[in-house]
């Protein structure tokens, strides 16, 4: 194992986490942005009303996106698998 392959094992982990993260961030923010534009508008600041749409927008990401994140990580798990046992011993 060399310095190249752990190098390549970290980043691909680190995209693969990104990747995973990007839909409930974006739903996140796209949500937080449209709840404080409501409460700029109508001058409410309470902060539990933004908190409770996220959590139904978060939770509605993650049953849609399941299929896709199962698949990405045992796309992934199985890379590194294959990886794993191809290295020289």
């Amino acid at each position: 194992m060399n310095d190249q392959f752990v190098l390549d094992l970290a980043r691909q982990a680190l995209l693969m986490a990104l990747q995973l993260a990007a839909p409930f961030l974006l739903a996140a923010l796209i949500v937080g942005l449209l709840m404080g534009i409501f409460q700029s508008l109508t001058q409410i600041q309470e902060q539990t009303l933004a908190f409770v749409p996220k959590l139904v927008v978060i939770g509605l990401v993650f049953v849609i996106t399941l299929p896709w994140m199962l698949h990405s990580i045992v796309g992934y798990t199985a890379g590194i698998l294959t990886g794993l046992a191809d290295l020289p011993r």
